[in-house]
């Protein structure tokens, strides 16, 4: 078995590989492939730095990496790792891994982070392997913020492009596919909710998937927080919220309040070079 780069092979090739290793997986995964195109290309996927074992000129396991500065930092995200089932416990992903972390630093990339389910064991046994560290952990939510109340709460639709970035508060406690880098690259909406002719909190959605991607508050006023997913709840009452920053308490605090169902939890790991 050899590791070659994924920029060799079809994305045909590439999608069958990944549905077959993704199919018993703790999550039931999209399977249509324009998802994973659109999905890819807003997270900044290369496939001139993403790697994959070949049997042969089969493709049997594989890593793919987004590429970016992020916070100053040349980055590598990786975006999806799998090995179909013939071929695990082969220890594949550590020697994909040792090919693909010599090349992403000759080409100057300083730090390789990625996501993983809390409880897949073995996976976090073997990023660990590697050399990952665990640096954050994220909850994620299932949300019905439908409302019988009367009353609106006043928002402000802006364009991401447009919106002045530098005001949003804790950007660099969200998760690599809800930056403004990946944010900006796919059909997100901001609203700003405003107060008293004043914004005092904002939410970015995606609304074909139904995805709350940003979400906080510029005071930390109980109030705040109430008019906040009172205005998600305007714009779309049943919502998915992934990679909640479990150190921002006071956001953890409110979901607990209004008992949001807790559907996975994940941590990221970093690896430095």
């Amino acid at each position: 078995m050899q590791v070659k780069k994924l920029n060799q092979i079809l994305f045909d090739e590439l999608i069958d590989c990944f549905l077959k290793a993704f199919d018993d997986y703790f999550v039931k995964m999209p399977t249509d492939k324009g998802y994973y195109q659109k999905r890819w290309e807003a997270a900044g996927v290369d496939f001139n730095l993403s790697y994959g074992m070949f049997d042969d000129e089969e493709l049997v396991g594989f890593i793919i990496h987004a590429i970016d500065e992020r916070f100053g930092i040349p980055t590598a995200f990786n975006t999806g790792t799998g090995v179909i089932p013939a071929y695990r416990g082969q220890r594949i992903v550590k020697s994909i891994y040792d090919y693909a972390l010599s090349d992403l630093k000759k080409n100057g990339i300083q730090k390789s982070i990625l996501e993983v389910i809390t409880n897949n064991d073995k996976a976090v046994l073997a990023y660990k392997g590697v050399g990952f560290k665990i640096r954050k952990e994220y909850k994620c939510y299932a949300a019905n913020l439908s409302s019988d109340s009367k009353s609106e709460v006043d928002i402000k639709k802006i364009r991401t492009d447009k919106y002045d970035w530098s005001k949003l508060p804790h950007q660099e406690y969200y998760s690599w596919d809800f930056q403004k880098e990946t944010i900006l690259r796919d059909s997100f909406d901001l609203y700003e909710v405003m107060h008293n002719n004043v914004a005092d909190a904002y939410f970015i959605i995606h609304p074909e998937k139904k995805l709350l991607a940003q979400f906080d508050v510029f005071n930390t006023s109980k109030e705040a927080w109430e008019r906040l997913f009172k205005a998600i709840g305007q714009v779309e009452a049943e919502v998915k919220i992934i990679n909640v920053d479990t150190r921002l308490t006071d956001k953890m605090e409110f979901i607990n309040l209004l008992g949001l169902e807790n559907t996975i939890d994940q941590f990221e790991m970093e690896l430095e070079f």
